[in-house]
């Protein structure tokens, strides 16, 4: 029997209700559970060359249907149609393949020097069963970066989507059942707080992988605590660009709007705050400005629109709060949101914002903002910058623009983040770990490492002659 109450996805673009789905009930939960086990047991028994056949099959099954997917993310979280169906395309493909293309050498067992008499090695185990909480900003491009190397590595997966994105969960598992994927090793569950925290909490979840906001992880920690397993948790940032006076600037200014308006700026690696040397302050301000009036906001399933919706309309309220905190304390904004008529006070519809004059005692400046709003504030040396890119709570990626390698490095030495970006930024590379420091979380997920992680290292000692 099914939970008798309904989980409903309103979407942003005009407030009706897109889909309806039943939770689960606590027999769904524990049968699925019991699969999971089951299953990952066969599971982990399948050669690796297998299983990465499987996903490739799994992956090319949602590039063919990626226009499809796409028109549903707009449907469900008001991302503009016109860039939605490149999530697939690109960054869901990107990551899912590479870490194809990985598992053979990542997974290997890794052989010690040797020893007369002896045999050595260690071998990487899977860990069991996968729980993934994924959120609805980036829903295949954060879910994949778990979902994909948790089977790799022999694991089975149950995948909790986010309210907002109850669909990618669904696809998912059609995907996997058209690849062939044996019964049980990929699930979904439609669970509230209350549900999750308790099969956090089951002795049969092995891993957690979470991403959501600073709340949620610790929400995430206290349903862990009684257990001895890991949590990989993102969570988000206030992630800063520091432009130096070297910097290109046409291709800087370009890429800095698009990092920090790209989906109404709801990402966890946007760009939310912009310190430029002096030197080419207002030339950088002047042209951030002009690109920024571009945009076009309005309803995101018109091929036009480049600035849709956010995801709610309580969401929107949080970011004009900033704004006009941000104002208050004596910030300057530098767009007319007139100029952007679709812009309406209790929508979703936000114009982007430019702020000046903005310093380190406003939330825009220190809280994550979420939406497509960018404080700009000059600073007179590397030193400074490197002094206000560390004053935050926060520690995702930071990014540098510059034609000094060298320089580049050497600052990003002294910054805490996760990631440091030269002349790019909100991207990442499926190459490398993705990871955090400070409120952003912790462990990483991506690379050799972000495979690994969802293994345990299992030494073999033989003892060739007793």
């Amino acid at each position: 029997m099914r939970d008798s109450r309904i989980q409903k996805t309103i979407t942003p673009i005009d407030g009706s209700v897109l889909v309806e789905r039943p939770l689960a009930s606590e027999r769904d939960i524990d049968t699925a559970l019991a699969t999971a086990v089951a299953a990952q047991h066969k599971w982990k028994q399948v050669p690796v060359a297998e299983r990465v056949a499987l996903v490739r099959r799994m992956v090319e099954w949602c590039i063919a249907r990626a226009d499809v997917l796409g028109r549903e993310i707009t449907q469900q979280m008001g991302r503009p149609i016109a860039y939605t169906p490149n999530e697939i395309r690109r960054g869901f493909q990107e990551r899912a393949l590479y870490m194809c293309s990985i598992a053979d050498g990542a997974l290997a067992e890794a052989r010690v020097e040797p020893k007369d008499g002896f045999e050595r090695f260690i071998r990487r185990e899977p860990l069991g069963v996968v729980l993934v909480v994924a959120p609805w900003n980036y829903p295949w491009l954060t879910s994949v970066n778990a979902v994909v190397p948790a089977l790799l590595a022999g694991n089975a997966v149950i995948l909790k989507m986010a309210q907002q994105t109850p669909l990618v969960a669904e696809r998912y598992a059609e995907a996997f059942v058209a690849a062939g994927l044996p019964a049980g090793v990929f699930q979904y569950l439609h669970m509230d707080h209350a549900q999750t925290a308790r099969v956090i909490g089951d002795a049969r979840i092995s891993f957690v992988a979470f991403t959501g906001s600073v709340p949620g992880g610790h929400a995430v920690q206290r349903a862990a605590a009684e257990r001895f397993i890991a949590t990989g948790l993102e969570l988000g940032g206030k992630d800063p660009a520091y432009v130096r006076p070297d910097a290109p600037l046409a291709a800087t200014i370009e890429n800095l709007v698009d990092g920090s308006y790209f989906n109404s700026g709801q990402s966890c690696c946007g760009i939310e705050r912009i310190y430029v040397h002096r030197a080419v302050y207002k030339p950088f301000v002047d042209g951030f400005v002009e690109f920024t009036r571009k945009y076009q906001l309005g309803n995101p399933l018109e091929p036009a629109t480049t600035l849709g919706p956010m995801v709610r309309a309580d969401a929107a309220a949080s970011v004009r709060g900033q704004i006009r905190e941000a104002l208050g304390k004596g910030a300057k904004a530098l767009i007319d949101p007139k100029s952007f008529p679709a812009d309406k006070e209790g929508t979703p519809y936000l114009a982007p914002q430019v702020l000046v004059d903005v310093d380190h005692r406003m939330q825009v400046m220190t809280e994550e903002t979420f939406g497509p709003v960018v404080g700009i504030m000059p600073v007179e040396s590397d030193e400074r910058a490197i002094e206000l890119m560390n004053d935050s709570r926060y520690g995702l990626t930071a990014s540098i623009w510059t034609t000094d390698a060298e320089a580049a490095v050497r600052i990003g030495d002294r910054v805490e983040t996760g990631t440091w970006f030269m002349n790019r930024c909100d991207y990442l590379d499926p190459a490398l770990a993705w990871t955090g420091v400070k409120d952003s979380g912790r462990g990483c997920t991506l690379s050799k490492l972000g495979l690994e992680a969802f293994t345990r290292p299992k030494s073999f000692h033989l003892k060739l002659k007793p």
